[in-house]
Order: C-alpha cells, then sequence, then structure tokens
C-alpha cells in the first residue's frame, strides 16, 4: 500500500473509530528523550498534543508521555511504565539502539503493541509499527536546488551532525544530490548538531577558503551558527546557506523570501504526533495499523512554507 494512503486510512480509522470497541480502556505509553536541543523540544512538544488531543477526543485511551535525559534513564523509565500496570502500547523514540533494544524486547515480549520512531531498534522485529523521516531525502533534496539554483557549479562547503546512521543518510543523500555536477566540497567536518560548535567551525571555513558560493549544514541548528558567522564576516559573495529540519526559526526565513535561505527540508519532530496517532488507530479502527511509513522531505518554498510552519512548538 502507498505510504501516504496507508497513514491516511489509519487516521481515518481513529476519527472514525468503531462503538464496539469505544468502551474499552487502553493505555498508550510514549517514551522519547528529553529537551536536549531543539529537534528533541519539538518532539517532546509534538508527544504532549498528540496526548491531549486523543485523550479528549477518545476518554477510553490514556497516553502517558515520559522524557528521559539518557538512554540510561530510559531505560528505567520503561521499568517504571511497566511496572505501573500492562501497557497496551508503547511509542518509543529511543536515546540509543543498543542500549533500548533489550528492555524494548522485554515490554514487546508481555504482549505490548510496540510502535519505534525515528532511531530504529538493532532488531526490527521487535517492532509493530516503525515511523521516521527520509535522511537520505533530506540531504538529496537540498543539493539539488543547490544544482539548479547555481548552475550547476560552484565551491559549496559542509557541516555534519554526529557520527551516527541518520548523519550518514543525510551526507549520502547530499554527495548523490550532487553527482553529475560541477559543485565541489571544499570541506565537510563535524559540528555535533550545535550551533556554537558550528559557529567556530565556520569561522573556520570562511579564514580558509576566499570563496565559497554556498553552505550546507544537515541540520538547523548548526545553520543559525553558521548564519551568525557569515553576518559577522561580512563576506558577500555566499549565495545560500541551508539547512535542514524545519525549525520554526528558518521557516520563518522561508516564508519572508530571506534570499540566502530561501527553502527548507523537512525531518518534522512532529512525526512523533503522526506515530502516536496510528498506534491510537490500532485500538479505534477494524483494521491492524503494522508497517513501516517513512515520511517525505519535499522542498519546503515560500509558497508551502506555512504548512510546515508551528509557531507554538520551541522548534
Amino acid at each position: 500500500m502507498n505510504r501516504n494512503l496507508f497513514a491516511a486510512t489509519a487516521l481515518t480509522s481513529l476519527m472514525l473509530a468503531v462503538p464496539a470497541f469505544a468502551q474499552e480502556t487502553r493505555t498508550i505509553a510514549v517514551s522519547v528523550p528529553a529537551a536536549t536541543h531543539g529537534w528533541t523540544g519539538g518532539v517532546v512538544y509534538h508527544a504532549q498534543k498528540a496526548a491531549e488531543e486523543i485523550q479528549a477526543a477518545f476518554p477510553n485511551i490514556e497516553v502517558i508521555v515520559k522524557t528521559s535525559p539518557s538512554a540510561a534513564a530510559q531505560v528505567s523509565a520503561l521499568e517504571d511504565l511497566t511496572a505501573a500496570g500492562n501497557l497496551d502500547a508503547l511509542v518509543i523514540l529511543p536515546f540509543s539502539s543498543d542500549e533500548l533494544t533489550g528492555p524494548v524486547q522485554s515490554v514487546a515480549d508481555a504482549g505490548t503493541f510496540i510502535t519505534v520512531v525515528d532511531r530504529g531498534l538493532t532488531d526490527p522485529e521487535i517492532q509493530d509499527l516503525y515511523v521516521a523521516g527520509d535522511n537520505i531525502a533530506v540531504g538529496s533534496t537540498t543539493a539539488k536546488f543547490l544544482v539548479d539554483n547555481l548552475g550547476g557549479k560552484g565551491d559549496v562547503v559542509v557541516l555534519r551532525g554526529i557520527p551516527t546512521v541518520i548523519d550518514d543518510e543525510r551526507i549520502q543523500g547530499f554527495q548523490e544530490g550532487l553527482e553529475g555536477s560541477d559543485i565541489k566540497i571544499l570541506d565537510i567536518q563535524y559540528a555535533n548538531w550545535n550551533s556554537d560548535e558550528a559557529f567556530s567551525l565556520m569561522q573556520d571555513y570562511l579564514a580558509k577558503y576566499p570563496h565559497i558560493d554556498a553552505v550546507w549544514a544537515n541540520d538547523d541548528d548548526m545553520l543559525l551558527g553558521v548564519l551568525e558567522a557569515i553576518e559577522q564576516s561580512g563576506r558577500t559573495e555566499i549565495k545560500y546557506a541551508l539547512g535542514g529540519n524545519g525549525m520554526k526559526e528558518i521557516i520563518e526565513k522561508v516564508m519572508a523570501g530571506d534570499p540566502m535561505t530561501p527553502i527548507e527540508t523537512p525531518y518534522p519532530p512532529s512525526m512523533i504526533k503522526t506515530a502516536i496517532y496510528m498506534t491510537a488507530a490500532q485500538f479505534n479502527g477494524q483494521a491492524p495499523v503494522r508497517g513501516t511509513v517513512k515520511l517525505d522531505a519535499p522542498l519546503i518554498t515560500k509558497d508551502n512554507a506555512e504548512e510546515y510552519y508551528f509557531p507554538d512548538s520551541p522548534f
């Protein structure tokens, strides 16, 4: 089934809940990392919004949201949740794939429906449902924009996040998107998805390279540091400074038609909300909700930016 149709069917089945199931009490636990940076702040925000909306619409469904500042804390949170009583479902964005796989397996062994979001477990057989964004598309969509708008040639610098599969996929997509063009990557280094580190790295790039046509920071937290460094430098030849993820400050730039940051690519923290709604649909619809859903990463422009703008979100 087409993934968009699959998602639409699941959400529709939730909204058109079958009365026969309406009185059966269900408990869904949601375990996510604490708001240690912008993107996870958005995850927490959207998880809490989903819990409020589902409980308001379906009083028989209790949604419990727990945040954890580390993998060890998330393991403890799972132990507390299971000790409190039987869970019908667990929606989890693992802090660490390796450290959470065993504990989630234990939850699944008790008969709990498992939804995994974003960072997969080391054993995907544990999950009933997997919801994630398309990291390769985050990179390739950005690269294709640069190819088209730089006329297929130019010099760019790249800021990576941290050594993870997510980061590797974004870089892979970006490099593949540049294939066949004469755009050269002058430098590519890690800035750990941190604005301050990105500011320092961009200062180094500016000192090292007298001409740069464009910058790609593969996360919007880093892009903020990049933009500050460019502004302080007074350099005027840089045509584009682009990021990724859908931070509201960057979406605002796109909506305003900012010439240096005219586009964005989404890796929305709201995917946790999609996952929670689809998990709830498992208990309110007649169709089982299982499988893998990968959210697209379309180009966000001034024309469609409002669709991706969440002004009340911290991200």
